[in-house]
């Protein structure tokens, strides 16, 4: 396991926000993610916070503000980039494709798979790496995300059961085969191949068996993707159809941004800190 290089470190709410990279191999390139270390010995929780659309490791930790309550309840948070980054690494000249659009997927199509390797990062690197070198609890690990980071949660915690004790979200992509984002993400990175769609789809993922003990999910009732891209009813029939417990809370006045998510990240680290 390859030594973490500290990109910045500063006290925060009694205990350490620090951002490092490190040589990834299943991505074959650095790669960078954030840490709160709440105050105290450890071992911690680990919270996963996933961001969005042409965010990185730094968009959840800055602008969420997370930290004061995470403090307060003996949270780890940990934000990784959303995507391999790189000149030597394929890229779209799109905002929502290629780099900071990884959809946390293994992607298999030629133009990708060299480097888009995100699930194995996430899953089969990244937590060794962690445990390695911060005192997390790794038996007590809960994931979120925002938009494309709520797909990523939704859909990692579903094909992994058993890694992830609480899993929530905010504004998620729940059904990323019926919606533009990933009609065309999800062809580009894993070739015509539905069934290999349907395997980064939640509510597909939903209908095929995968559950979820339960799930919160905020959304804005303002936000401008909501009819198009988000669809959040997709996911609310899905759990009703697969007896999954969720609560979905609609928010009127509220858009797809970071107020959005400050104003009720709250209750979302309460939520896993119960179940972690």
């Amino acid at each position: 396991m390859t030594q973490t290089e500290i990109l910045g470190q500063a006290a925060c709410h009694g205990g350490t926000q620090s951002f490092h990279s490190h040589a990834s191999s299943a991505t074959g390139t650095p790669m960078r993610f954030g840490v709160f270390t709440p105050p105290g010995a450890g071992p911690f929780p680990v919270l996963w916070c996933l961001a969005g659309l042409t965010c990185n490791e730094e968009t959840f930790a800055i602008k969420a503000g997370a930290q004061r309550l995470a403090a307060q309840l003996g949270l780890m948070l940990i934000t990784p980039d959303t995507s391999p980054r790189g000149t030597s690494v394929a890229d779209d000249p799109a905002w929502d494709m290629g780099q900071a659009a990884s959809f946390y997927l293994d992607a298999t199509a030629t133009l990708w798979s060299a480097h888009f390797q995100m699930r194995a990062w996430l899953i089969d690197e990244l937590p060794g790496f962690i445990a390695a070198h911060f005192p997390a609890d790794m038996a007590r690990q809960g994931i979120t995300g925002h938009s494309m980071g709520g797909h990523g949660a939704l859909t990692l915690a579903l094909k992994h059961p058993g890694r992830f004790k609480s899993v929530s979200a905010f504004a998620p992509i729940v059904a990323p085969t019926q919606v533009p984002w990933g009609q065309k993400a999800l062809p580009a990175y894993l070739g015509y191949d539905p069934a290999a769609w349907a395997a980064h789809d939640a509510c597909a993922l939903m209908d095929a068996g995968a559950r979820l003990p339960d799930l919160l999910v905020d959304q804005g009732a303002a936000d401008n993707f909501l009819e198009t891209q988000l669809r959040p009813e997709l996911l609310e029939a899905a759990c009703a159809r697969a007896g999954i417990a969720l609560t979905l809370r609609r928010h009127a006045g509220y858009d797809h941004g970071y107020w959005f998510v400050q104003s009720f990240v709250a209750d979302h680290l309460h939520w896993h800190a119960a179940r972690l």
